[in-house]
């Protein structure tokens, strides 16, 4: 009898033709972000994403500019180095009477410059006569707001929903209104500085006439209000204030530049999506996950960012152990998946989530964070030296090593498994967590609780790093027993999980401690972990470089030929730009920097292949084809924070780029070039108070390293 297919996720992404149609452009700012189409436009489409999102709703599902009665010819759309400002250029088509042109397309210049603002989209449009005649046409816009929570966006089906109120227009503006189920109304507040000729529901139509090379600009402003009335925002006020934002705030202050222009445009916009990304909150400034699903703070997907960027940017890091301490699990909680001393998974605003009908309002279902919390914290420390913010943190990373210690390690055999106690959380609660991502070699699912192989790489590098952390804070005592504690676990994980018949350590082991013996990914992370030993270390590295793993564009997932691999599939096959940069940090770390830069080269390639340069969450995992470009996943997200990351954890990784802050010194350990990169220049790289700008220049058998500026003190030391 077959096996009947049952999908088990309650939370997946749908992809459907829709999602996967052009190109988009995207604007993000706080807790507000915008999807639009090439035009600017907001199509309304049957389980289309684009639309205008605010604390996880959807507050325009409509937007649309009409010519006429006809949509504008696209000339151009750009958004600005800076993630600032979407600008698009549009004309008219043909204007046709009895079959002759009256007005030839390329008349009329129509530009529409859009930006957000604190809960504000706010749009400037410029109309040009350019022929030499007047003219007279409506301009017209027309607008919904279906109130989706996000999750209903991407495929979750709700029972009930709140109801639509009744809408309000006045002469200069139109309110859009919804009162949820949890008691709240929210409200779509579109203004606009001239009184539309003619206005009615979701339309108003602006009579325009214009003499020849005559201009006339229309404003808008749309504000997401919950609850609370929005104050008033002017598109010029915010255009300035946006602009001083990104120059004065701009937390990397390193810069990187190359002979390579296609690298340069790489990391260009990998530190203005990684500004974009980046959100005030109460507790301290936090890269948001990703455009459209996951525009909100996850524990890991923060930490992983974080470590990719510390070497550039170490405030990041400070922000997010900040937040994470904050928001840390100080009680059990089932429906949560929350035990004390764990961090955060991810965190929610809207209508379900303020209800209980999706779990993530405050969500602690993953077994990784809590290290990687750990890790991350040492990591700081010694990329800064600032002790006294570990002092703060100190309670919050004994709590984080007392649940690795205790509900994190259940069976109490000395790893860390997890089991979700929420029937609706995740039922995988590593990195991968679709629920089909962890099997046997026959393709069974492991059954819970699972101990995932990368996991326990984490829980060595917390218990390593928490013991330096105690040294520094003369702890000798808990310096000793959690060194010895590391060395443990490294010598029981080997015994536990390394499979020599592939070369590779297990998946994980599952309920039965039976290990998953097939070929993934996730052992590249116990190269960055440093759990692994240098034998094994020799034999990963030639793993996951082998054609089965290396797909030209970067490391799979899943090795082609394994039971579930599926180049097609989230998280069996795919290619993801993080994955490669924790995997490649790896492979330097035990002196395989050829490879690290074999992999920087890989995504380098992907980024002169994909819109703006923008490496995506993921791609599919097919074998690279010679003069084809890669296949994109239909609902990746772009920007992703821990793909625009990756790009600075590569070059360090090529780099074996090492940064001691107490004994001020910058080490390069083995440095190579990515291919076709013949210098590389690094500006502002600081070491406490001291700055320091590098030339790095290929050499025939090395690099050659030159100090252009040095303030301070600061030691550059090599290994070659």
């Amino acid at each position: 009898m077959a096996e009947v297919v049952s999908l088990e996720e309650h939370f997946a992404i749908v992809a459907d033709t829709e999602r996967s149609g052009s190109p988009r452009r995207v604007l993000k700012h706080g807790d507000t972000f915008g999807v639009f189409d090439l035009h600017g436009d907001v199509i309304c489409l049957q389980d289309g994403d684009l639309g205008l999102y605010h604390a996880g709703t959807r507050f325009l599902s409509r937007f649309e500019l009409l010519l006429g009665r006809r949509r504008p010819l696209l000339l151009s759309s750009t958004i600005s180095e800076d993630n600032t400002i979407l600008a698009v250029d549009l004309t008219n088509p043909d204007v046709l009477r009895d079959g002759h042109v009256l007005l030839p397309r390329g008349s009329v210049h129509l530009f529409r410059a859009r930006i957000l603002w604190n809960g504000h989209c706010l749009e400037r449009i410029r109309m040009t006569n350019h022929s030499r005649h007047p003219i007279q046409t409506p301009l017209a816009l027309h607008f919904e707001a279906d109130f989706s929570d996000v999750f209903e966006v991407r495929g979750t089906r709700r029972e009930r929903r709140g109801h639509r109120n009744g809408d309000r227009s006045a002469s200069d503006h139109t309110i859009l209104r919804y009162e949820g189920l949890d008691g709240v109304e929210r409200r779509t507040v579109i203004h606009w500085n001239r009184e539309p000729s003619r206005s009615e529901e979701g339309t108003a139509v602006f009579s325009i006439t214009l003499a020849p090379e005559e201009t006339t600009e229309i404003e808008i402003a749309i504000a997401c209000e919950v609850g609370e009335r929005a104050a008033d925002v002017r598109f010029a006020d915010a255009l300035e204030r946006s602009r001083q934002d990104a120059s004065t705030h701009d937390i990397c202050k390193c810069r990187v530049v190359s002979s390579n222009d296609s690298l340069n445009r790489w990391f260009s916009r990998s530190a203005a999506d990684l500004h974009m990304m980046l959100t005030d909150t109460p507790d301290g400034v936090y890269p948001y996950a990703g455009i459209p699903w996951f525009s909100t703070p996850f524990g890991r997907d923060g930490i992983i960012t974080a470590l990719e960027t510390l070497w550039a940017a170490p405030d990041i890091a400070r922000g997010v152990l900040q937040f994470l301490a904050a928001t840390q699990a100080t009680a059990r909680a089932d429906a949560q998946d929350a035990e004390p001393g764990k961090i955060l998974h991810e965190m929610r605003q809207g209508e379900m989530a303020a209800l209980g009908e999706i779990p993530f309002g405050k969500y602690y279902g993953s077994a990784d964070s809590t290290p990687l919390f750990v890790a991350l914290a040492a990591a700081y420390f010694e990329r800064t030296a600032d002790r006294e913010f570990i002092d703060t943190l100190w309670p919050h990373i004994l709590a984080a090593l007392d649940w690795m210690d205790s509900s994190g390690d259940r069976d109490r055999d000395g790893f860390i498994e997890y089991e979700r106690r929420s029937q609706t959380g995740l039922i995988q609660q590593g990195w991968k967590d679709s629920y089909d991502s962890v099997f046997h070699a026959d393709g069974a699912l492991a059954d819970p609780p699972i101990a995932l192989c990368e996991i326990q790489g984490y829980a060595y590098q917390a218990w390593h790093g928490a013991a330096k952390l105690a040294r520094a804070r003369g702890h000798l005592k808990e310096h000793r027993e959690w060194r010895a504690r590391a060395r443990h676990l490294r010598s029981r994980f080997d015994d536990a999980f390394w499979c020599d018949d592939i070369s590779t350590f297990a998946l994980a082991l599952d309920g039965r401690k039976r290990p998953c013996r097939v070929r993934t990914s996730n052992p590249g992370h116990c190269l960055f972990s440093g759990i692994a030993k240098a034998g094994r270390a020799r034999k990963l590295a030639h793993a996951v470089m082998d054609d089965r793993m290396f797909a030209g564009w970067g490391i799979r997932t899943v090795a082609a030929g394994e039971p579930r691999y599926n180049p097609m599939s989230y998280h069996n096959g795919s290619i993801w730009p993080h994955d490669n940069a924790l995997v490649a940090f790896g492979l330097a770390r035990y002196g395989f920097t050829d490879r690290a830069a074999r992999i920087m080269s890989a995504m380098l390639d992907l980024s002169q292949s994909v819109d703006s340069n923008r490496l995506p969450e993921l791609i599919c995992g097919f074998h690279r084809r010679g003069g084809e470009s890669p296949t994109l996943y239909p609902v990746a997200c772009a920007p992703q924070a821990w793909a625009a990351g990756a790009a600075y954890m590569l070059l360090a990784a090529c780099l074996g780029l090492e940064i001691d802050a107490a004994a001020r010194q910058v080490w390069f350990r083995r440095a190579m070039l990515p291919d076709r990169v013949d210098w590389i220049r690094l500006t502002n790289v600081s070491v406490l108070d001291a700055k320091v700008d590098l030339l790095l220049t290929r050499h025939a058998h090395d690099v050659g390293i030159e100090v252009l500026r040095r303030e301070g003190e600061v030691e550059i030391l090599t290994v070659k």
